[in-house]
């Protein structure tokens, strides 16, 4: 939680630090990105984030929380759009071709979502990674609750198996089409967020028998 001093800085202010933070992060991790930079770039001294936050630590927790609440709070209204009115699997390639296209359309969010999934330091790792897993989670396990309370998931489903599934995915599809070497199956490197879709129902086709309820 940042220190009050962080909130009696001006809204405008407090943009501008934690924008240049999610860029620096997500260009160069953590860990490894430099505050010095974030600090010159925002027009504070360095000193003055030491203010804000109580620790080095502290800082990426915020940036990877604010940054994880803005992807979440949009993929909610997303969400909010799509037909319910169809079957559970048809929804789930809508919902993750939306995700998709939203990654494609966010570089800053997509840069911390890297950091976040990229970080070699085991102890940021674990603030961070905890921090964006509490979001995936406010939107996984209640959506999938609903879902099998319509019928629309087999009784027999384990929705934490598919609750792991989905926290695979999600990172998988996001980052796969930007970066080298994160998909050797599908190819997804460089394809454009339509280019994606077929390999979307794919994989969604695959796993149809973790959740589809049995023939009647």
């Amino acid at each position: 939680m940042p220190t009050s001093t962080w909130f009696r800085l001006n809204v405008a202010k407090r943009e501008r630090v934690l924008e240049v933070a999610m860029r620096e992060f997500g260009e160069h991790g953590y860990s490894t990105g430099s505050l010095n930079t974030i600090a010159r770039e925002a027009g504070i001294a360095k000193g003055s984030l030491f203010q804000y936050f109580s620790d080095k630590l502290e800082f990426f927790a915020f940036v990877c929380d604010e940054a994880s609440r803005r992807i979440r709070e949009e993929m909610e209204r997303r969400i909010e759009r799509i037909d319910f009115d169809q079957a559970f699997d048809e929804w789930l390639v809508d919902v993750l071709c939306d995700w998709t296209e939203y990654m494609a359309d966010h570089p800053l969010e997509r840069g911390v979502t890297a950091a976040t999934n990229f970080e070699l330091d085991n102890g940021v790792r674990s603030v961070v990674r905890d921090t964006a897993n509490q979001h995936y989670l406010l939107v996984i396990h209640p959506t999938l609750e609903l879902w099998k309370a319509q019928g629309a998931i087999g009784e027999e489903a384990d929705l934490e198996v598919l609750a792991t599934w989905l926290m695979m995915i999600l990172p998988f599809l996001a980052l796969a089409p930007y970066y080298d070497g994160l998909d050797p199956i599908h190819d997804l490197r460089g394809r454009t967020p339509a280019q994606q879709r077929p390999v979307i129902r794919q994989l969604v086709a695959g796993f149809r028998p973790m959740f589809s309820p049995p023939a009647k």
